[in-house]
């Protein structure tokens, strides 16, 4: 019997009480909550950012049940669980209804889990409030997911970018102040904006992004494949010997520290359900914004792309950058990192053949003016051209 695969699925209670697999992170989470206490996070979108927050969440709770078997069950003390304030910006209606309303929103459903009434007249006081009143029950979690979609879901209109970059400015100032009530902060998203146009006032948050000991946080790993799909790997090589060579060609190949490398694992639980090498992770968001901008900056050619650490880990809002942008979404990664008298100078790639097919296909959409077309049956010498940047005369 073939396994239940959680495509789609956040929740790590839902996946473990459905029988579905996990992949087991949970050695890494104990390194990361007992070596530190602020941390950031950025990794592309479908990578499993919001199931590690739900997995942090769930053992600060102290859901003993749900980690049997799984490596921290036996070193992690369930007998003291924390009060958790966890914010996932993507399912906030900051669209609908507005940043500061939606996140009044937010602030008032962890309120309510815990018998909790805010009386604060703005956000900034309704968050220190609720971390007070719930720091009688012991020191705070504070997860926040997603953080910049209410500014990456706007980049086509700066002067709302602005605005919600300032109420979220304003939001995060207070935890700094608020430290002695705060056991655990973790922040993820895609992006890295700079810290001074949002988190200036929280100056000692440290960004794991590219360290060495997270490399391996989120996305699955070779012997993490190997291990948990023995029964789908037996079967597929009946047919195809060579079939891990395969997999490992069209969806590895990320790594943000030269030393691990992973799967996206949106695209590696798809093809193990239905075993058909397809452009899985494209398909669920079409970047026009970011293809748009590569359009602009006369973009083409992006393998061998060099950048400095600062430029790598920083995105500005006002004047994007190409190369930092398609880093931080997932069209490239690094490639190689050569050690100079000014810092680290990192080599961009593409990571395997699902993302340069999709960005390649992507951006011939755009350059042809039909966004979303059928690329498949033009001329195959027009998708070489575009490929090598080599056009006839």
């Amino acid at each position: 019997m073939l396994q239940k695969y959680p495509i789609g699925l956040q929740r790590f209670r839902e996946i473990r009480e459905g029988g579905y697999v996990y992949i087991d992170k949970t050695e890494a989470i104990h390194q990361l909550v007992k070596t530190g206490k602020y941390y950031f996070l950025s990794r592309p979108r479908r990578f499993g950012k919001s199931l590690l927050v739900d997995t942090i969440e769930e053992l600060f709770r102290g859901s003993k049940a749900l980690f049997e078997g799984l490596w921290i069950h036996d070193k992690w003390s369930w007998i003291q669980s924390s009060p958790v304030i966890h914010f996932d910006f993507s399912e906030l209606p900051y669209k609908e209804e507005g940043l500061n309303e939606a996140i009044t929103y937010g602030l008032n459903i962890n309120a309510k889990k815990y018998g909790v009434a805010l009386t604060g007249n703005s956000i900034k006081v309704q968050f220190r409030e609720l971390i007070e009143s719930l720091s009688v029950m012991g020191n705070v979690v504070i997860l926040i997911d997603e953080y910049d979609k209410p500014i990456i879901d706007f980049l086509d209109e700066p002067e709302q970018v602005e605005i919600n970059r300032s109420i979220m400015k304003s939001f995060y100032s207070i935890l700094k102040g608020s430290d002695k009530y705060i056991r655990f902060l973790l922040i993820t998203g895609v992006s890295q904006f700079s810290q001074v146009s949002i988190f200036s006032d929280l100056n000692n948050l440290d960004n794991i992004t590219l360290a060495p000991q997270y490399g391996g946080i989120i996305g699955i790993t070779q012997q993490e494949l190997e291990e948990n799909f023995v029964k789908e790997i037996a079967r597929l090589q009946q047919g195809r010997p060579n079939i891990l060579s395969h997999i490992k060609d069209w969806y590895n190949g990320y790594t943000w520290n030269m030393q691990t490398w992973v799967y996206n694992p949106f695209s590696l639980l798809k093809f193990m359900k239905s075993p058909v090498f397809h452009n899985y992770w494209y398909a669920t968001g079409t970047p026009t914004f970011l293809l748009r901008l590569l359009q602009k900056n006369n973009f083409i050619e992006v393998e061998g792309l060099r950048m400095g650490s600062l430029s790598l880990s920083s995105f500005n809002t006002d004047n994007p950058d190409p190369g930092a942008l398609l880093f931080q979404t997932g069209y490239l990664t690094i490639k190689n990192i050569t050690e100079t008298t000014d810092g680290p100078l990192y080599e961009l790639g593409y990571p395997n053949r699902e993302v340069k097919a999709s960005l390649l296909d992507g951006l011939l959409s755009i350059y042809r003016g039909k966004e979303g077309g059928d690329n498949l049956a033009l001329d195959p010498g027009l998708k070489a051209a575009l490929s090598t940047g080599m056009f006839p005369a």
